[in-house]
């Protein structure tokens, strides 16, 4: 597979239409539906269904725009990566990460930064650790901010001069909200709303001192914001992290910490063995900078 074809591929998904898509492209419409019949034809499978107005992405046309997207990604990231390996600072950096306060510290260190060298441009992932890390893995990402517990003996890292405070977002005239905290018998036969991360469970296993799986939950999320929505709703109390969602002023929402305090530690990760481009080593370096001092 070319990457040009998986440019074509990707522009017609996006545009529903191969005449829309070959005007886009500024290439002949029988030129683009040759490459995407020679592109089916090595795949051996059928990408799209073309209706009379439109076409549509197949499961196979599905699982191809997951990956051609990745690959053009990574394809354009390391041109860009080339690109940097001037003597002036620039580039791009990509940094994915879980919903946390600590990004603040990332933020501050990147604005110091930007200061002196505005041409490095920053890109970040929203996502859970498993998330991250499989965008990590793919090199998709230069650094992951990851909140414990999770399995980080695969790669470098540094831990961050913060923690995150497990606790309870409910509505504000919640019955649990007259509470300051929260404590383990209040939780059973609350409907919860709990984070997918699995090695939570262990954690909150411990400090229940039963099965975590025996509690009533009703949803899980992967970002908190529509877990949120859905507690403002009333389908259930979130158990989440502090400082993630305002509940201040007009806010519907309070937060209740867990007592005795369960506490998550911060890592920034990176694949061992990493070749860094100047503007990454010199974000790490800043980084480090700030917390070693």
């Amino acid at each position: 597979m070319e990457i040009r074809v998986l440019r074509y591929f990707l522009t017609v998904a996006r545009e529903g239409s191969i005449t829309k898509a070959a005007d886009v492209l500024h290439v002949s419409q029988p030129t683009l539906s040759k490459q995407l019949m020679d592109l089916e034809n090595e795949l051996g499978k059928k990408l799209f269904l073309r209706g009379s107005r439109n076409i549509t992405l197949t499961e196979a046309g599905m699982y191809l725009h997951k990956k051609a997207s990745e690959i053009v990604e990574l394809t354009d990231q390391t041109a860009a990566d080339f690109q940097n390996m001037e003597e002036i600072v620039y580039g791009d950096i990509h940094i994915g990460s879980g919903e946390t306060d600590a990004i603040r510290l990332v933020a501050r260190v990147l604005k110091e930064i930007q200061k002196e060298h505005p041409q490095i441009r920053y890109h970040f992932f929203s996502g859970n650790a498993e998330d991250v890390k499989e965008r990590l893995d793919s090199g998709l990402l230069d650094f992951g901010v990851l909140i414990e517990p999770t399995d980080i003996a695969k790669y470098d890292y540094i831990r961050l001069p913060t923690f995150d405070t497990w606790g309870i977002l409910m509505p504000k005239d919640a019955p649990l909200a007259a509470k300051e905290y929260i404590e383990p018998g209040d939780l059973w036969g609350l409907p919860l709303i709990t984070s997918r991360q699995k090695l939570i469970e262990n954690e909150m296993s411990g400090w229940l001192g039963r099965n975590f799986k025996e509690l009533n939950i009703v949803a899980t999320y992967n970002l908190l914001y529509n877990a949120s929505v859905m507690v403002e709703e009333g389908l259930g109390y979130a158990l989440c992290l502090d400082r993630l969602i305002n509940t201040t002023g007009n806010s519907s929402l309070c937060f209740r910490p867990l007592i005795p305090a369960l506490k998550s530690s911060l890592d920034l990760v990176w694949k061992k063995y990493q070749s860094f481009s100047k503007s990454e080593q010199l974000f790490l370096e800043r980084l480090q900078s700030r917390i070693y001092i």
